[in-house]
């Protein structure tokens, strides 16, 4: 095991999910709690097990979704497994806002298995998922349309987005279909309840992803939905994702670095589900 110091971590709508009385651990969480999934800091100190890490390396790391808590604290006690090094070029605020995000668009991506040329529908797109989604699919020549509020759409078409929709515009979908001829070939739902909508501009034959889970939507016109899973080797798929990121490779946006005593106005903000890119949270 190994005790991180901890210098910033990340805020999403997750955090809210698993507090104590929550549905996902009835029970099995109690007061006091430590919320947090995700993090970076400085390793403090080492168990004698530990051989590929010393005191005082920087690095970043997931804590996972447990009823224990996590990473909203000063220290936490880690298993060496789920570290990883944070490279020199990045700051302890980035760090801690790739883990979670990281993860989600890595097997979001895979999930949705891109072909070169195809396009791509992504609800819920200005997040930090979205984000990465969107210059991950780019690079596999994808041609990406992204719904989002209006204030947003600059802020996409920045990263490459071919077209972007207004959700809260009747004829968004006619305007999607419009780009693609009787659909897109796939669709990204990160926002809860987007997959019947997302469904309804892909075409026929074509594959729906979600992110949030199933809302009960039955698949038509032979397209297929699927929840994306987490992967066994999701540490080195992002430790990968890292180095893109220190290279200049992916942009890494950040809404706001927040102070630990804004730590809630972070989570508040996340709720409302119109953070663009990630919130942050700096511990000291």
């Amino acid at each position: 095991m190994v005790l991180v110091e901890v210098k910033a971590f990340g805020v999403g709508i997750h955090d809210r999910y698993y507090v104590p009385g929550d549905m996902f651990f009835p029970g099995k969480a109690k007061f006091p709690y430590v919320v947090g999934s995700e993090g970076s800091g400085i390793i403090s100190k080492v168990g004698s097990n530990v051989s590929n890490f010393v005191i005082g390396d920087e690095v970043l790391f997931t804590s996972g979704l447990t009823p224990q808590g996590g990473s909203w604290a000063q220290y936490v006690c880690l298993d060496a497994s789920v570290l990883i090094p944070l490279p020199e070029k990045l700051t302890f605020e980035q760090g801690a806002a790739i883990p979670i995000a990281a993860d989600a668009a890595i097997n979001s991506v895979r999930d949705l298995n891109l072909i070169d040329g195809e396009k791509l529908f992504i609800a819920g797109a200005s997040g930090a998922i979205g984000t990465l989604v969107i210059q991950m699919a780019i690079a596999k020549g994808i041609q990406v349309v992204a719904s989002a509020s209006s204030k947003n759409h600059d802020y996409l078409r920045s990263l490459g987005v071919e077209m972007t929709v207004d959700y809260s515009d009747p004829e968004w979908q006619a305007q999607v279909h419009s780009l693609s001829n009787g659909g897109v070939d796939c669709a990204l739902a990160i926002q809860p309840g987007t997959v019947k909508d997302s469904m309804s501009v892909v075409r026929v034959g074509g594959r729906v992803v979600s992110v949030s889970g199933g809302d009960g939507t039955q698949s038509e016109r032979n397209i297929s939905i699927m929840q994306f899973e987490h992967s066994d080797d999701g540490v080195e798929l992002v430790k990968d994702f890292v180095s893109h990121v220190a290279n200049g490779s992916i942009k890494l946006v950040l809404e706001k670095v927040y102070s630990f005593n804004q730590a809630l106005e972070a989570l508040e903000k996340a709720e409302t589900r119109h953070a663009r890119g990630k919130l942050v949270v700096r511990t000291d």
